[in-house]
């Protein structure tokens, strides 16, 4: 049975500044999915279609869907009351509380938003993107854990990793953090990555995107402790497994889409 080492949440401390473990794992998430962005828009199918200064465009706007569409996932979807009720703390992103699937919508936004800007495609614009943010979300991963948070349910005390969080009882705990650490992030990475190698019918990689991180985040929630304010929902499924089962679906929808040819990309002057 191992103890979680009950890191320090502030990685640096100048004067009255506080720099959090957090907040650098985000900003390596961006700074990883620029440069995977760069790497991907300089090769084969891609190749000069694309230049630097419309990366970091779009890392631009991606971010601002990333943290609004986060933020406002998290106050609708996990805790729409309480938001209700203190409508004055849903901007108070540092008290915590981010969700995924609100941070996917925004993103989506973001990218629709460029994509009608640079009368490029939707699809065009996501099949780059989707490859290069699985390491994003590693990072925030590894952010929780070192935090010490969402950690994983109750495990076989047999169970060689098997950790005691500070705050959940004396029990060993799957750590469902690096669990998601290495499915939505490392092996999804890999595998979108491998696969956007070579051409795709248009919105094929993006539909993969959504079918692989689904289907390894339904998977993991089984390990990962529900929400003490929300538990368990209908057919003991957590909310997290409930907001991916809509994405797996449209995933397997837009796969059936692009491979049939449906899209096409806009001619651009």
């Amino acid at each position: 049975m191992l103890q979680h080492p009950q890191f320090d949440p502030i990685a640096l401390s100048l004067g009255p500044l506080q720099v959090h473990w957090y907040g650098l794992t985000y900003l390596a998430a961006f700074a990883m999915f620029y440069l995977l962005a760069r790497l991907r828009a300089a090769r084969a199918p891609y190749a000069g279609t694309w230049n630097p200064q419309e990366i970091e465009d779009m890392l631009f706007v991606g971010v601002l869907g990333v943290v609004l569409g986060g933020r406002l996932g998290y106050v609708l979807f996990y805790k729409p009351a309480y938001y209700l009720a203190h409508p004055a703390e849903i901007l108070a992103v540092w008290q915590g509380g981010m969700a995924f699937h609100g941070g996917l919508l925004g993103v989506i936004a973001a990218m629709a938003y460029y994509a009608w800007k640079t009368r490029r495609h939707f699809f065009e614009v996501a099949d780059v993107v989707a490859p290069c943010v699985p390491v994003g979300l590693a990072a925030g991963r590894m952010g929780n854990f070192i935090n010490g948070e969402l950690w994983g349910r109750v495990a076989d005390p047999a169970l060689p990793w098997g950790m005691v969080f500070r705050g959940a009882g004396e029990l060993p705990r799957h750590p469902s953090q690096l669990y998601q650490f290495a499915l939505e992030g490392v092996l999804l990475f890999a595998l979108l990555w491998w696969y956007g190698r070579k051409p795709r019918p248009l919105g094929a990689v993006a539909a993969w995107f959504l079918i692989g991180y689904g289907s390894f985040r339904f998977v993991a929630e089984y390990f990962r402790e529900p929400d003490n304010f929300l538990g368990l929902l209908a057919l003991n499924m957590s909310m997290g497994q409930w907001l991916c089962v809509p994405m797996i679906g449209a995933g397997a929808l837009f796969l059936v889409l692009a491979h049939r040819g449906v899209w096409r990309s806009p001619a651009r002057a």
